[in-house]
């Protein structure tokens, strides 16, 4: 073969390589293909690309030509070891004209049965580095010949080095995020386990219990409470300690989306459903495959979708907005409501059929004016949390601060409390809360120096039921909901003090300490 013949051959194969490069997003199988190319080119017996183990001194061989699977497996040398690992330590090409008579050539992969062969082999250097090698086998040939084929195999060794580089960096990076999504989950799976609940009343642990009871069962799960009660919190917790749990937890407030975007926000829409829908969008149902939905508000939700819901919950099928196409679906169905549903269906304003598809396993979460007890441990819990948020010190909660805590009603439960736990660690100036760093709606008439101040422009009936009411309602917080020693404290008598709750609609129970 003459030389034009030879450079003619030579940049067909460099053209063929830098294809596979542009193309190949695998390293395997670009290494492969590159051993594939060279063998029909150049007619060589075996073929081996090694690889530098990362953060180690060892190369092991990644992809061959002419090599059994067991053969390739024996092809490991550590930098220095043999011609291979000679190549890699001194980074400079070796050509070997007959195996047969080189006291260095190993032969690990026990594949030269054939004497009379030539070895040649390449760095593969990557700034500087060694990333791996590049060694054929082929018939004996001239000293000319043989140092023309190794510095035609420098070249593609160059070639490929950025590609080998920048190939590993991008696994080497999808390995981190999918590692850092394993411990996010992980932690979520840990913040969100029933035993990170925060509560240890008699009506809480009965929640425990149904969250275990229920948690693997494919049954759609109700949970209903008021809101703030940490309704989100068990759903969260019933999906993490299921086997879902590797699947995606999507959440949807119905009360938050309008009635015309809901359809199209649960089932997606196809391109062209209707004014704005440029294209196809996925809809929560289908996100969620393989996971839970969880519908939150589910009695806000409009009489129209709740048909659609209807349906999937008892077919596990639906259609995109637009579309005719059924799409199944995966999921597993967790629904909340802080709403009285047995009143909206009496009111025909919530459907019997669906509410007693999704109530196949109701929870009830207490109200925390009626969980007393857990008020201490849920705020050490806040307080904790935003010492750690605001690089705040706060060591304890005053005893008057509890007390206040304790008596007050919680119409935000647990929410509210979070929130006023925040505010108190942010105003405390030194290393406990304080009464005084509550917010004023936890704060009594006496203590804010409130009692004689007038609602502005109130008539004279307004203005005395007003101060009866806060008068009343002080006395009940002092008490504790105990209207005999409210009475006391008020010096009047109980049947008097009845009446004027009764006349003003207020509820002693809401004072009231509960377990």
């Amino acid at each position: 073969m003459d030389s034009a013949t030879e450079l003619s051959v030579e940049l067909e194969i460099l053209y063929r390589i830098t294809r596979a490069v542009v193309h190949h997003h695998d390293l395997h199988s670009l290494l492969q293909e590159v051993l594939d190319i060279l063998d029909r080119e150049m007619g060589m017996q075996h073929g081996t690309l090694t690889l530098r183990r990362p953060s180690t001194d060892i190369l092991e061989i990644e992809a061959s030509k002419g090599l059994t699977r067991q053969e390739a497996k024996r092809g490991q040398y550590r930098i220095g070891e043999g011609i291979t690992g000679r190549v890699a330590a001194t980074r400079e090409p070796a050509i070997i004209p007959d195996v047969s008579i080189e006291p260095d050539f190993l032969d690990r992969t026990k594949s030269r049965r054939k004497a009379n062969l030539a070895f040649l082999c390449v760095p593969i250097l990557h700034r500087n580095e060694v990333v791996g090698t590049i060694s054929i086998d082929r018939p004996k040939a001239t000293k000319e010949k043989l140092q023309r084929d190794v510095a035609f195999l420098n070249i593609i060794a160059n070639v490929l080095a950025e590609a080998v580089a920048n190939i590993r960096s991008q696994l080497e990076e999808r390995n981190n995020l999918l590692e850092e999504n394993r411990k996010l989950r992980s932690e979520l799976a840990d913040q969100y386990h029933p035993s990170n609940i925060i509560g240890n009343c008699q009506t809480m642990r009965h929640v425990y219990g149904q969250i275990a009871q229920v948690a693997n069962s494919p049954a759609s799960v109700l949970i209903r409470g008021e809101s703030g009660t940490g309704k989100e919190l068990v759903a969260r917790a019933i999906h993490f300690d299921s086997n879902r749990k590797d699947g995606p937890f999507i959440s949807v407030n119905c009360a938050a989306l309008p009635e015309s975007l809901i359809e199209s926000e649960l089932f997606g829409h196809e391109k062209g459903a209707f004014t704005g829908a440029v294209t196809q969008r996925k809809g929560r149902f289908e996100l969620a495959s393989g996971g839970t939905l969880f519908l939150d508000e589910i009695g806000d939700i409009a009489p129209n979708v709740q048909v659609r819901l209807l349906r999937v919950l008892q077919e596990r099928v639906f259609e995109r907005v637009g579309g005719a196409e059924e799409i199944r679906a995966n999921i597993r169905i967790l629904a909340a409501t802080s709403r009285d549903l047995e009143s909206a269906m009496i009111e025909n304003r919530f459907r019997d059929d669906l509410f007693y598809r999704l109530n196949v396993f109701p929870i009830y979460l207490p109200a925390l004016r009626d969980r007393r007890t857990d008020i201490t441990l849920l705020a050490d819990h806040f307080l904790d949390a935003y010492n750690k948020a605001y690089n705040k010190k706060i060591r304890r909660i005053s005893t008057p601060a509890i007390n206040m805590m304790m008596s007050y009603h919680w119409p935000g439960n647990v929410r509210e409390l979070e929130n006023c736990v925040e505010h108190a660690v942010l105003t405390s100036n030194d290393e406990v809360i304080h009464a005084y760093n509550l917010p004023p709606s936890l704060q009594t008439a006496r203590e804010t120096h409130t009692e004689m101040i007038p609602p502005e422009g109130a008539s004279l009936e307004v203005l005395v039921n007003s101060y009866e009411r806060e008068i009343l309602v002080d006395g009940l917080k002092a008490s504790l909901g105990n209207c005999a020693g409210a009475a006391r404290a008020l010096n009047t008598t109980q049947r008097k003090l009845n009446y004027r709750i009764k006349k003003l609609k207020i509820e002693p129970d809401r004072y009231r300490i509960r377990t």
